[in-house]
């Protein structure tokens, strides 16, 4: 298997290649994503339905079409907020072609990402996602995609973070790294509702 080929060849450019990516909703239902190719086409998106979404412990990534993709599924129990992934609609019995994990149990720290199909191969994810600042890495520390701020070029503004890029190097599969900009985004969503309650419970005290 090709290094970053995870899920479908048909995501795979052979030049770098500027995603947009939309976070439709933070907080209600229907909550989920939409991504666009640098002419507006759609390529991708991700419907969660009901109140809870986050508690359903599975993702579907799609195509413009409807055609799963990718299904994610948390790992439980898993002190390191373990996801796998499988390609397209899972299956009793499938094995997943991926996994990530958070590199410690505490504190905010990087991910690694286990290609299973590859003994060996693995990326490391490194960076800040609520700032929208990170990188997926290889072996060799080499940046195979990006995740960072929009700017409107024509007002010359930074846009807010529910509209980010997803920045792909050539070679490498844009369905795979989706999968993983939503494995971040729910591993970063657990630590937010976390440091949330534990502001709530643990008031700091202005003098």
């Amino acid at each position: 298997m090709k290094a970053g080929l995870g899920v479908d060849g048909e995501y795979i450019y052979e030049q770098e290649k500027h995603l947009t990516v939309l976070k439709t909703s933070l907080f209600f239902a229907n909550d989920g994503f939409i991504v666009y190719d640098c002419k507006g086409q759609l390529l991708f998106r991700v419907d969660s339905y009901g109140p809870l979404p986050r508690d359903k412990g599975q993702l579907v990534l799609m195509d413009a079409h409807g055609k799963c993709l990718l299904t994610l599924r948390k790992k439980r129990p898993s002190l390191h907020q373990r996801w796998e992934g499988f390609v397209g609609e899972r299956s009793e019995g499938q094995k997943p072609i991926f996994s990530v994990k958070r590199s410690s149990i505490i504190g905010r720290c990087g991910m690694i990402v286990e290609m299973l199909n590859n003994p060996g191969e693995e990326y490391q994810i490194e960076g800040n996602f609520g700032q929208r600042s990170c990188k997926i890495l290889n072996a060799r520390k080499e940046s195979m995609a990006e995740i960072k701020r929009k700017v409107d070029a024509s007002r010359k503004v930074v846009l807010g973070k529910d509209v980010f890029l997803l920045s792909l190097k050539p070679g490498f599969d844009g369905a795979f790294a989706m999968g993983l900009v939503l494995v971040i985004d729910q591993i970063h969503g657990d630590d937010y509702v976390q440091n949330y309650y534990e502001a709530e419970a643990f008031p700091t005290t202005h003098r």
